[in-house]
């Protein structure tokens, strides 16, 4: 069967069900955006926790519908959390994420990034300096972002368009984007209609926002406002997702 190509359409209607689903999202995230991120997640209608305590973790990723790891703040306690944690996901057949942030800053980061990417992420998402150090990532989705988004799998190629300069003036906005789209997979099986859709969201709802905002501050809160208030209409009128279609 020929894999499907993520549409405004489809991003509308996996934004209604992570609505009416209320999909739990753990995350072991940089400590940095905890606060922003959780907001976000809340804001689309997901339920996300964020422990990263070593005897509660296996508690917290059995009752969670799908993971997302951010590297952004990395310790040993935080790597042997993070190992456990993805051992239980994978065992139990939740889809998760890895963020390798600063991945290409760090030997010991890109390491332990190499690591994860080979214990079967559903994606591996990055800007495009931590992608080229990442190098193949077996049969995860790719995710390089930056003012477009390239996501690509063995079968498809897929630019999102959608954004908006301020998202990179506030720390978070792509740690956010990560928990947004473990949500989307949390309800939707096939990862790159799960991310395409997801960031679709983050991106129109980052357009938005920017309207209402005079710099990064103001910007913030309007885009956790825009994130509540999308509708399926504003998706549909100025979703912008491009693909190479075979």
């Amino acid at each position: 069967m020929m894999a499907s190509f993520p549409t405004a359409e489809k991003a509308a209607d996996l934004l209604a069900l992570v609505r009416g689903r209320r999909p739990r999202v753990h995350c072991l995230m940089n400590t940095v955006v905890q606060k922003f991120t959780a907001d976000g997640i809340t804001a689309i209608g997901g339920i996300p926790s964020m422990t990263s305590s070593e005897e509660e973790i296996e508690s917290f990723v059995t009752k969670t519908d799908a993971l997302t790891i951010n590297l952004g703040t990395l310790d040993e306690a935080r790597r042997k959390v993070i190992r456990i944690a993805v051992t239980i996901a994978n065992r139990q057949g939740k889809p998760w994420i890895v963020d390798p942030v600063h991945c290409d800053y760090s030997p010991s980061r890109l390491e332990f990034a190499h690591e994860l990417s080979r214990l079967h992420p559903s994606i591996v998402r990055g800007n495009a300096a931590e992608m080229a150090v990442i190098g193949d990532v077996g049969g995860a989705l790719r995710i390089q972002t930056g003012a477009v988004d390239s996501l690509s799998d063995v079968d498809r190629k897929v630019r999102i368009v959608n954004g908006h300069a301020l998202m990179a003036k506030v720390t978070g906005t792509g740690c956010l984007s990560g928990g947004i789209i473990a949500a989307f997979m949390a309800v939707e099986p096939d990862a790159m209609l799960a991310a395409a859709s997801a960031l679709t969201v983050t991106g129109v709802s980052a357009e938005i926002a920017a309207r209402h905002a005079s710099g990064p501050g103001s910007f913030e809160v309007a885009f956790l406002d825009a994130l509540f208030n999308l509708k399926s209409e504003d998706i549909l009128s100025h979703a912008r997702i491009e693909h190479d279609e075979d």
